[in-house]
């Protein structure tokens, strides 16, 4: 289509269906993002009587029941160290990571009434529920510090790597919520799989298990999953192991194609959205 405007032609062409991220776009609604963002927090705890305690309690009885039936019980190696030291510092991110994913799973459906109504960027939908739950992680975290006060662990240099492993789960949260909320659409199969497929991810990573009891001729395949490169990396950073970089980085970098291929995964569909719920 062509619009002739006395000195300058312009020309309007739709928008590819393959499309990466548009960062201009998401800061000219930030405003919405942030509200969204906020009404998430304040939704998830409304109308209860322990409030932000469940952000604590939910890691912490998880925590404890591991540490009985794998620590206790199975007897699960755990690298010398006291299993709930072990457990406490795997389970907290993982928690962040399964409770982002399932809500940002179903985001879009959660919010359809918004869909059609007006327009504004819908990847809003899938990463709201990964930065909402970035508060839960924060308050979770003090169960952390406690454990290891009264382990008496003390910090080391790899604790200035930390930030990286929190990006890292950050963006695993990210890629799956757009992977998923994208496919939630038009399979509803997706809502119903999710318990499944969460106690799946979590035997598949070391977090009630360690890592080094996996043979060495398959670690590397083993380290290809991205939820093993955050558990391996928070473990090292904060308890003071050896960071094994040679496992860490093939993680990382299936995490970064998982985010790569999710935003333009998400931008094909985004088309259909509104058509298809």
């Amino acid at each position: 289509m062509l619009i002739l405007n006395s000195n300058r032609v312009s020309i309007i062409q739709p928008a590819s269906k393959w499309q990466g991220l548009n960062l201009k776009e998401l800061k000219d609604y930030q405003d919405l993002f942030y509200f969204m963002v906020w009404r998430d927090i304040k939704v998830l705890y409304a109308q209860t009587i322990m409030g932000f305690s469940w952000a604590l309690l939910q890691p912490l009885v998880q925590i404890i029941l591991f540490t009985i039936v794998f620590g206790k019980v199975a007897k699960v190696p755990s690298e010398g160290l006291p299993y709930f030291l072990f457990a406490t510092v795997a389970i907290v991110p993982w928690t962040y990571i399964s409770q982002a994913v399932t809500e940002s799973s179903q985001s879009l459906i959660a919010g359809q009434n918004m869909l059609g109504k007006v327009y504004f960027p819908r990847i809003i939908f899938p990463l709201t529920p990964v930065l909402s739950k970035l508060i839960d992680f924060g308050i979770s975290l003090l169960i952390v510090v406690i454990t290891m006060l009264y382990y008496r662990v003390h910090p080391t240099w790899n604790l200035l790597f930390l930030p990286i492993f929190l990006l890292l789960m950050i963006i695993i949260a990210a890629g799956a919520g757009m992977w998923l909320s994208a496919l939630a659409i038009r399979f509803r199969d997706v809502r119903h799989s999710m318990g499944f497929v969460v106690r799946i991810l979590m035997y598949s990573a070391p977090i009630v298990y360690s890592a080094s009891t996996i043979p060495d001729k398959y670690r590397l395949i083993y380290s290809l999953n991205p939820i093993v490169c955050v558990i391996e990396g928070f473990r090292a950073c904060l308890l003071g192991g050896h960071i094994v970089w040679m496992y860490i980085l093939p993680g990382a970098i299936t995490s970064l194609v998982f985010l790569i291929g999710g935003i333009f995964y998400f931008r094909k569909m985004e088309h259909v959205f509104v058509d298809v719920i």
